[in-house]
């Protein structure tokens, strides 16, 4: 016949000893077997705890002697074992712990398994908590899926065991946290002070450090005494630095912070280490239309200005020849500490080609050079020397009319001139190609040619005041406009270039090299 709960419950009175239905006792474990645990529970009274009651982790780490909190759940099943459940156990444990936590404002630890709306779930030995959005950190973060897997602190701001309703503040902890390391810091700070921190914000101007609950402001202009266009150039979030406090106001609780504070002003020694005439290598960090920067050290940079790139060519785009990061070699021109600025030169660091030309050239002396450019008023003349001469476009023809060096000459073309005239100290030098030959103006020019003198010749040019007119043996006369009979009609319609004509000589000026002609009877 069947015994019923109360025969079960008589029958073993004895063993139990005390044992009731939901006592929670500490056991030890006897055996492990495929359905679960054999668990002393002492007084002679073994339990059994269901495979189901495990978790995965457990079932491979209980080892025989080992300790195990569990519920009695009463009767014994077939094998005579008294059922206990571990999981009830803890929870019990668990709700015991949480209550005692909420009503003396213990923290509890839990981890955090997930998100739900308005917040996050927490699993506290079982028990599944409500983290409140707001309760979260600090301030509201609007991305929280990094914490999920965490284990935290968490203080109980409400319990309802019977409604199992347990909702949580991590934030709470936090500000305590912070405030207790404000108090800390706060005693720490002085002007002149050195300090750790870490990097929690950055910004255009610069970065917050967090000195612990005190928050202090690292401006860019205190980073390095290098230049930095942005103060992510240095640091990263995250980043644990020593700063400097260099003001602290503790009404406001207000700190200015220092980095490169750390190592004294590098212009304090930098005449000594950088004197006039010194040659030193340093890093290209800025390029300009007027020259290039170079950094000689962290926060000592000087100028290589556009003159000073080059002997031999005016360097008119220096982002052309240089980029940013070569590393070059400089002379020191000039230094100012007080200013903080240091001239520097790459061309002095080579021989001055003017003293080269000072010792082989004169005035009157004929040279050989290449056309290497032209401007308004005349073309420079490349010479082996590495240095320009300039001949301007009234020293280019005794007899022609020019309006543009470029209608006479080509880049790139090789041509002898006299030198007119040379001013080393100066870096000038003026050459002639008219003066390769005798002035015809003097006695070729009015021996040929007299007033009233009917001549023929061709159209060169059309001008405002008139067409000039290329004669025999190529010298050039104006026929002003009051000098043609034209009508209502265009210059440009009754003479093109290289059209003959029969023209009138009215004028002849040797002194100023000019002829004038007509074509009126």
């Amino acid at each position: 016949m069947e015994l019923q709960r109360e025969d079960w419950e008589k029958l073993y009175a004895d063993t139990f000893k005390g044992l009731h239905e939901g006592a929670v006792i500490k056991g030890k474990v006897i055996q492990s077997r495929a359905d679960g645990v054999i668990v002393d529970l002492g007084t002679k009274t073994e339990g059994f705890i269901s495979l189901d009651e495990l978790k995965e982790e457990e079932k491979q780490a209980l080892m025989p002697g080992d300790a195990v909190t569990v519920y009695v759940m009463g009767l014994r099943n077939h094998d005579g074992f008294i059922r206990v459940s571990k999981q009830k156990a803890e929870g019990i444990v668990s709700l015991e712990g949480l209550e005692n936590a909420f009503q003396n404002g213990l923290p509890v630890e839990g981890k955090i398994v997930g998100k739900v709306k308005g917040g996050m779930t927490v699993d506290i030995s079982g028990i599944k908590a409500f983290l409140p959005g707001s309760q979260i950190d600090l301030k509201v973060i609007k991305n929280s899926d990094y914490l999920i897997g965490q284990c935290c602190p968490f203080k109980v701001i409400q319990l309802d065991i019977k409604k199992n309703n347990v909702i949580l503040s991590r934030r709470i902890l936090l500000e305590e946290e912070r405030n207790k390391l404000r108090d800390e810091t706060l005693l720490q700070l002085g002007e002149g002070a050195i300090v750790k921190g870490t990097v929690k914000n950055i910004t255009d101007y610069g970065a917050f450090v967090d000195l612990g609950g005190i928050d202090g402001l690292l401006h860019i202009s205190d980073m390095s005494w290098g230049r930095i266009s942005h103060p992510s150039e240095l640091l990263s979030l995250g980043d644990i630095i020593d700063v400097v406090v260099l003001t602290f106001d503790r009404e406001s609780n207000k700190v200015t912070l220092g980095y490169k504070q750390k190592k004294p002003d590098p212009w304090l020694s930098a005449a000594e280490k950088y004197a006039e005439g010194k040659k030193v290598q340093g890093k290209v960090i800025n390029i300009t239309d007027y020259g290039i920067f170079v950094e000689l050290e962290e926060g000592v940079e000087g100028l290589v200005h556009v003159s000073e790139l080059d002997w031999a060519e005016k360097v008119r785009k220096p982002s052309k020849y240089f980029s940013i990061g070569d590393v070059v070699d400089v002379v020191v021109l000039k230094i100012s500490s007080a200013d903080k600025r240091i001239s520097l030169s790459i061309k002095q660091l080579k021989p001055n080609p003017w003293d080269i030309i000072k010792d082989k050239y004169a005035a009157g002396q004929k040279i050989t050079g290449t056309v290497r450019g032209f401007t308004d008023f005349g073309a420079f003349i490349g010479l082996d020397e590495g240095v320009d001469a300039l001949l301007h476009i009234s020293d280019m023809s005794w007899i022609k009319h020019i309006k543009h060096p470029s209608d006479a000459l080509k880049k790139g073309e090789k041509i002898e001139a006299v030198i007119s005239s040379i001013e080393p100290e100066k870096e000038k030098m003026s050459v002639s190609l008219k003066d390769m030959t005798p002035d015809p103006w003097i006695k070729e020019i009015p021996d040929k040619y007299s007033l009233g003198d009917t001549v023929k010749g061709k159209v060169a040019s059309i001008a405002e005041a008139g067409i000039f007119v290329e004669l025999e043996g190529g010298v050039e006369g104006l026929v002003h406009a009051s000098e043609i009979n034209k009508g209502s009609e265009s210059m440009e319609t009754l003479f093109k270039p290289g059209s003959e004509l029969d023209v009138r000589i009215v004028n002849i000026d040797t002194s100023r090299r000019k002829i004038g002609l007509s074509l009126k009877n």
